[in-house]
């Protein structure tokens, strides 16, 4: 009795589940615009349709064989086992269910996207997955907003074939300055290898003021991060002869980051903000007369030193950014980054920002910089990289050095026809990006030392 009344209850329980995840796939399916919402109550059929609705119509269809795969499979295995055909069963529904979530997963992390929720939802989702889609479905405030499709907005998977693109690497690394010989940088998601920069080999002298240019989706960003190491990729990163991925350690504290947006706390002065800055970054070991004499003096050369003493809310657009410089600048990095620094900022007080960053260029460091308006500027820069993505969708280096030499290489008059000519039509663009990787590569390992300078 009690065994019958142990398998009354897991039926019910396995019964409640099934029409609670049903119910609540067919709201999602509404708001989805959905028609077919009558296989959110289909075994196999939903999780297929599910996929297609969120843009992952291979995923939904692997996932919908492998759940009716994994339910015959499991039929088979039921009881002891006792022979070697059932334990192979057994094994193979192991691996059945261990692909199932993972290609589960994948589609739950879209429609979490798709309704705007942060991923840690797809905590609950693992044990009460029909709890998030009553969520998703009855919830009036979770709406689908529109996404790109993947195709658009995934790294790649397989990159473009480019001749001679592989030929840049292989050089020794410059003994001064900064030296790039990227193989690759990929990302694992959910098991996939995503590729998102390939052959990418550059040496970037003492001094130097350079602009990184590029389309969205290029792979500026993943480039900068996997130059300072905060992202490693496959790749040998050299900082005045130094290996900075051997000696991170070490390094780290040798390389300014400054990033889009301003991290400071707007009840603190000017002052207080960039001292705060040196005491966190600096050794140790400076005291605190050198500490304060390195204050004053990136104070007053970022122009800060007349409104040392206002409060850091007060201040414009163009001087909170002098502040974020300084308390980057303030450890006397040798290499240093900026990530549109002149975001929102106009004409005048771009180019006051950008003339400061060619003086601290001057003293002898590196600085790249990622802009979105370079024109306004050129003039001031030393070196242009200019990254494009393959038709694999892959960020791969289609061009480094002088701005006039990029003008000429690209026959065009202004950086922002450059990026054009990179971009995908899709973008707007002209399409050309391998011709342009394809000649860069060529000219590169023509040049003495295998890459351009």
């Amino acid at each position: 009795m009690a065994a019958f009344t142990d398998i009354l209850s897991s039926v019910y329980t396995e019964l409640l589940d099934f029409l609670l995840f049903s119910l609540g796939l067919w709201m999602v399916f509404g708001k989805l615009k959905w028609k077919q919402r009558w296989m959110a109550w289909v075994p196999g059929l939903r999780i297929a349709a599910l996929g297609r609705s969120v843009q992952l119509t291979r995923e939904g269809i692997l996932c919908g064989i492998m759940e009716v795969v994994s339910f015959v499979v499991g039929y088979f295995s039921k009881g002891e086992i006792t022979d070697r055909f059932t334990l192979f069963l057994s094994l193979a529904m192991l691996v059945l269910l261990v692909l199932l979530v993972v290609y589960r997963l994948r589609i739950y992390v879209r429609l979490l996207r798709v309704f705007g929720m942060k991923k840690r939802w797809i905590l609950v989702w693992i044990f009460f997955d029909w709890l998030v889609l009553m969520i998703i479905g009855f919830g009036k405030k979770f709406q689908p907003v529109e996404l790109p499709e993947p195709e658009d907005w995934e790294a790649g998977t397989a990159p473009a074939e480019i001749s001679g693109a592989e030929n840049v690497h292989f050089r020794p690394a410059a003994e001064s300055g900064l030296s790039v010989d990227l193989f690759e940088r990929t990302a694992k998601d959910f098991g996939k290898t995503h590729y998102l920069l390939k052959d990418i080999s550059l040496d970037i002298p003492k001094g130097s003021l350079v602009l990184l240019l590029g389309g969205s989706g290029a792979g500026k960003t993943t480039l900068v991060n996997a130059i300072i190491g905060y992202e490693k990729a496959k790749a040998r990163m050299t900082l005045n002869g130094a290996d900075i991925y051997k000696d991170y350690a070490h390094m780290k504290y040798k390389i300014g980051f400054v990033p889009q947006k301003n991290l400071m706390r707007g009840n603190d002065t000017v002052l207080q903000t960039v001292d705060d800055a040196a005491e966190l970054r600096l050794p140790s070991a400076v005291s605190t007369a050198e500490r304060k004499s390195r204050v004053q003096e990136v104070m007053d050369l970022l122009g800060l030193s007349a409104g040392a003493s206002g409060l850091v809310c007060k201040k414009s657009g163009g001087q909170l950014r002098r502040i974020s410089i300084a308390m980057e600048l303030v450890s006397d990095p040798e290499l240093f980054v900026l990530d549109e620094p002149d975001s929102g900022l106009d004409g005048v007080i771009a180019r006051e920002i950008f003339s400061k960053l060619r003086a601290i260029a001057d003293e002898g460091r590196i600085v790249i910089v990622i802009t979105h308006t370079p024109d306004r500027v050129i003039d001031l820069f030393d070196k242009v990289i200019v990254l494009a993505r393959d038709s694999g969708r892959v960020g791969r280096l289609a061009f480094y050095g002088s701005p006039q030499e990029a003008r000429d290489f690209f026959g065009k008059e202004t950086m922002e026809d450059v990026v054009m000519s990179v971009n995908s039509k899709e973008q707007g663009g002209e399409g050309l990006a391998e011709h342009y990787i394809e000649r860069y590569a060529a000219l590169a390992a023509a040049t003495e030392g295998g890459a351009a300078t």
